[in-house]
C-alpha cells in the first residue's frame, strides 16, 4: 500500500514538472460538446428550463460517447442560479439513460461553476476516486430562478467593507473596474467589436459546427431544432458608441454592446485517465492539466484571472508568451476582459480567438464549460502536443 502511494505521489510530481509529457495517468477529455448559446427570454431556449437543458446535454454525452453509461461513476453539475439544480441533475442523469449507480452533485462557484465541475471531477479521478466522470456547466436565466433578495444579516453587514461589498451587483464591479483602472469606453467599445466580429467570422466559417449539439426542444408551443449561436452580426464601433450606459446609477462605461449577452446554455466533458481511454478506445480530445482559484476584493471580482493564471502556469513552469498558444477568458464585462488582456500581456491575437461571451453570451455556469469546447476547438488550428 505504501509502494502505491509512493509511486502514485512521483507520478503526480512528474506531471507538475512535465505537463507536456503523456502518462497513463495524465486526466483526459474524450469528449466536449455543448449546446447553442441562445439569447435571454427571447431566444430559442426561453421556455426550456434547467432540467430540460440538463437532460438534452447529458443525452448527446452518452450517445455521442459510445461509452457504457454503467462505466459512469459521478456527474457534477455546475450551475449559479436554482436552488433545485442538485436534484434536476440527479433526475436528468437518470432520465437520459445512466444508471442509478452514477453519482450526481451540484457545485457552484459562481460563473466559474462550470469549471469548478470539470476540476472536481478531475480531482476525483486523480485521487481514484473515480476512474470515468462527467462535469456539466448549465443554466437557465429565461426561466424563473433564484436570486438574491435582501440584504446580509447585520453580523456580516457589520464584518467589514469587503463582506458589504458582496451585496453590489456585477454590474456595479464592472463600473469600479472601469475607473479603479482607467478603463475608458472608448476601449470596450473597441474590444466588443472585435470578441463581435470574431465570433461572426467564427460562426460563418463553421468553426463551432463540432462543438455544438443541435437541440430539439419547444417555443412558443412548437417544436424547434436549435443548433447555432444566437450572436448579433454586422457589429460595429459606430453602433456601439451610440449606446446608453446601462448602470447609470454606478458609472457611464458599461452597455449592452460591451457586457456579455445574458444567454441559456449548457455544455458538457468526459473525462478519464489516458490509461482508461485508451483501454476503451475513446478518442483523446485534450489533457487537463490542471486548476488554480484565486480570491480577489468581490467589488472588483472579475478580475481574477490576472491572479489565478500566473497562480497556474507558476505550477507547471510555463509562460503565458512562450508556451501558451490560446488564452480564453470569461467575457462578464469588457471593462474585466480589456484589464485583464493588458495587465496579463496576453497577445491579442490569441485571446478569444473565436470570440467570447461578448458576442457568444454568458449563461453563467455555461460559460466556462463551453470555454472548454472553445479552447478544444481552437487547438485545430494550433500544436495538438497535449490533445494527441
Amino acid at each position: 500500500m505504501a509502494t502505491e502511494q509512493f509511486t502514485s505521489l512521483v507520478s503526480s510530481v512528474t506531471q507538475v514538472a512535465s505537463p507536456t509529457v503523456k502518462n497513463p495517468d495524465d486526466i483526459v477529455i474524450t469528449l466536449a460538446i455543448r449546446t447553442p448559446m441562445c439569447r435571454y427570454k427571447t431566444g430559442s431556449f426561453s421556455d426550456t428550463p434547467l432540467d430540460a437543458l440538463v437532460l438534452k446535454i447529458l443525452e448527446q454525452t452518452r450517445q455521442r460517447s459510445h461509452l457504457d453509461p454503467a462505466l459512469v461513476e459521478d456527474i457534477c453539475l455546475g450551475n449559479v442560479r436554482d436552488g433545485q439544480a442538485a436534484q434536476f441533475g440527479r433526475a436528468a442523469a437518470l432520465a437520459a439513460g445512466f444508471p442509478n449507480t452514477a453519482a450526481a452533485c451540484r457545485v457552484n462557484r459562481f460563473c466559474s461553476s462550470g469549471l469548478a465541475a470539470t476540476q472536481n471531477i478531475a480531482n476525483e479521478i486523480a485521487t481514484g476516486s473515480i476512474d470515468i466522470g462527467i462535469a456539466v456547466g448549465a443554466e437557465s436565466l429565461s426561466t424563473p430562478n433564484t436570486r438574491l433578495d435582501r440584504e446580509f444579516v447585520d453580523e456580516i453587514m457589520a464584518a467589514n467593507q469587503d463582506a458589504r461589498d458582496c451585496m453590489q451587483p456585477m454590474g456595479q464591479t464592472s463600473e469600479n473596474v472601469a475607473r479603479d483602472f482607467g478603463i475608458s469606453r472608448q476601449a470596450q467599445d473597441e474590444y466588443a467589436v472585435v470578441s463581435n466580429n470574431r465570433a461572426e467570422a467564427a460562426q460563418k466559417s463553421g468553426w463551432f459546427d463540432d462543438e455544438i449539439v443541435p437541440i430539439t426542444t419547444h417555443k412558443g408551443g412548437k417544436e424547434i431544432v436549435v443548433d447555432k449561436d444566437e450572436i448579433r452580426h454586422g457589429t460595429t464601433y459606430e453602433r456601439l458608441s451610440k449606446l446608453r450606459p446601462s448602470f447609470p446609477e454606478y458609472g457611464d462605461r458599461s452597455t449592452a454592446g460591451n457586457s456579455s449577452q445574458i444567454t441559456d446554455g449548457a455544455a458538457a466533458v468526459l473525462l478519464m485517465k489516458r490509461s482508461k481511454a485508451l483501454e476503451l478506445g475513446q478518442p483523446i480530445v485534450a489533457k487537463y492539466v490542471g486548476t488554480a482559484v484565486a480570491g480577489v476584493p468581490p467589488r472588483i471580482m472579475g478580475v481574477g484571472p490576472v491572479y489565478a493564471i500566473p497562480k497556474l502556469l507558476s505550477r507547471y513552469n510555463l509562460s503565458l508568451d512562450k508556451d501558451i498558444d490560446v488564452a480564453e477568458i470569461n467575457e462578464a464585462f469588457a471593462s474585466m476582459a480589456v484589464y485583464c488582456k493588458d495587465k496579463l500581456e496576453i497577445d491579442w491575437s490569441k485571446l478569444n480567438p473565436r470570440g467570447g461571451a461578448i458576442a457568444l453570451g454568458h449563461p453563467e455556469a455555461g460559460s466556462e464549460g463551453a470555454v472548454d469546447q472553445y479552447v478544444h476547438g481552437d487547438w485545430d488550428g494550433y500544436g495538438r502536443t497535449l490533445r494527441e
